[in-house]
C-alpha cells in the first residue's frame, strides 16, 4: 500500500475528491514534472490529492505510454542493494577513491523505519532529529539511509526520500542518488543525468528548508549531489559529483509560480470527484473542470498527456503545437480563431490585436520569401 500523506487533514477537500483510496505520495520525479509545467492546474490538483494518474488515465480510455520497464526497475533495485551492501561499503569506497576524501568507515542510520514504524511522519521526525544532532557540531560520521525530507509544493507538504545523505564529507552534507544507467568511460547518458539532477535538486532544496526550520547553517549543504551508477559494462559502482546550482535556481523560481492546489480544488463544483472507482462520465466531467496547460513535452512525463492532447486538439488549442506557439498567441484560445482573424472573418479584440499583428507580419514575410507577392 502506498504511504499516507502524514500532514493531510481528514476533511481536506483534496481527500474528498480522491475518495477512499490511499493517496499516492509526492516524489521528486512528480515535483520535477509539475515544475516543468507550472501553469497546469490539472496536474497540480491531481498530484496534491494523491491521485494515481496512470489509473485515472486508464479509466478514461488513455493508457500511459511511458515509464520504466519492470526490468529496469528490478535492475536499479539490485544495483542499489549492491551499493548498500556491507554498511554502504561501496559508497564509502567512492567517497575515498573518487572524491579524494579520507573516509575509512562510517555508521549507517537506517531510516526505512523507526522502531518498526514505517510512516513518513515518524521517519521525517527522526531525520530532522539526526540532522539537528549532526549539523550542530557532532564529530560523528553518519550516512542516513533513505531519510525523509519535507518540502511545501502548491500548498501541500511533500515527503521526499533520497537514497542517502552523507555527512562530514569535506564538512558538507551530500545527497546521493543511485541509478542503473551506466557510465561508459566516465560519461553517462546526458539526458538521464540531467533528469536525475533535477530530481536531486528537489531533495537538496528540501534539505535547505529543513536546515532553515531547525535554525542550522545551510552553508553545510553541498550544492552538488553524488551520482552513483554502474561503471562501463560491469556492476562496479562509479561515483561522480554533479553541480546543481542551475537546477536549484530554476526549481526555486518554478515553485513560486505554482498555484495552491487546495484553492484550485475549492473552485470545483461540489459534485466533482476524482475517485477512480467512480463512473467514467463523472470522472470526465471533473477532469474537464480543471484547467490544463498541454504542450507536446507533456507526453514524456505525464500520464494524463494523451487525454489532454486530444482535448487540446478538439478545441484547436495553440498549445497542442508547443509552448512557443502558445506563448506567441496570448489571449487566443483556438488556432481556428486565429485563422479567422487573419483572413478577416473575425475582428480581434484589444487583447488579441498585438498577437494577430505579429502573425500578419510573419505571413507577409513568408509570402515574400516564397515570391508570392511583389
Amino acid at each position: 500500500m502506498p504511504p499516507q500523506h502524514p500532514y493531510e487533514p481528514p476533511d481536506d477537500r483534496l481527500a474528498a475528491l480522491r475518495g477512499p483510496r490511499p493517496p499516492q505520495a509526492y516524489t521528486a520525479r512528480k515535483i520535477t514534472a509539475l515544475t516543468a509545467n507550472p501553469a497546469c492546474s490539472r496536474r497540480a490538483v491531481l498530484d496534491a490529492a494523491g491521485i494515481d494518474k496512470a489509473v485515472l488515465a486508464q479509466r478514461m480510455g488513455y493508457e500511459p505510454r511511458f515509464g520504466q520497464s519492470p526490468f529496469a526497475i528490478a535492475r536499479e533495485r539490485d544495483f542499489e542493494t549492491l551499493v548498500k551492501w556491507g554498511g554502504y561499503a561501496e559508497l564509502i569506497r567512492l567517497l575515498r577513491e573518487e572524491l579524494g576524501t579520507p573516509v575509512e568507515e562510517a555508521a549507517v542510520a537506517d531510516l526505512n523505519e523507526v522502531g518498526g514504524d514505517t510512516s513518513l511522519a515518524r521517519r521525517a521526525n527522526e531525520t530532522r532529529r539526526l540532522l539537528g544532532h549532526l549539523a550542530s557540531g557532532s564529530d560523528e560520521r553518519l550516512i542516513l539511509d533513505r531519510p525523509v525530507l519535507t518540502l511545501e509544493v502548491a500548498g501541500q507538504t511533500a515527503c521526499l526520500e533520497p537514497h542517502a545523505l552523507t555527512h562530514r564529507v569535506g564538512g558538507k552534507f551530500y545527497v546521493s542518488e543511485i541509478r542503473s544507467f551506466p557510465a561508459i568511460d566516465g560519461q553517462a547518458n546526458p539526458t538521464a543525468v540531467a533528469q536525475t539532477a533535477k530530481q536531486a535538486a528537489v531533495s537538496v532544496l528540501a534539505l535547505h528548508r529543513t536546515f532553515e526550520a531547525l535554525g542550522l547553517d545551510t552553508g553545510q549543504i553541498a550544492h552538488e549531489f553524488l551520482l552513483i551508477c554502474p561503471k562501463d559494462f560491469s556492476n562496479r559502482p562509479y561515483g561522480r559529483l554533479v553541480d546543481l546550482r542551475q537546477e536549484l535556481d530554476a526549481l526555486r523560481f518554478q515553485l513560486t509560480r505554482l498555484r495552491r492546489a487546495d484553492q484550485l480544488a475549492l473552485a470545483l463544483p461540489p459534485s466533482a470527484t476524482l475517485d477512480t472507482d467512480r463512473a467514467e462520465s463523472e470522472l470526465g466531467a471533473s477532469v474537464e473542470a480543471l484547467d490544463a496547460s498541454y504542450t507536446p513535452d507533456c507526453l514524456s512525463f505525464c500520464e494524463m498527456a494523451r487525454y489532454c492532447r486530444d482535448e487540446a486538439t478538439d478545441c484547436a488549442s495553440p498549445a497542442r503545437l508547443g509552448g512557443m506557439v502558445r506563448n506567441a498567441l496570448p489571449g487566443v484560445d483556438s488556432t481556428r480563431t486565429a485563422l479567422g482573424y487573419l483572413d478577416g472573418t473575425h475582428a480581434p479584440g484589444p487583447t488579441e490585436e498585438a498577437a494577430i499583428t505579429r502573425l500578419r507580419a510573419a505571413e507577409r514575410l513568408r509570402r515574400l520569401r516564397r515570391g508570392d507577392v511583389a
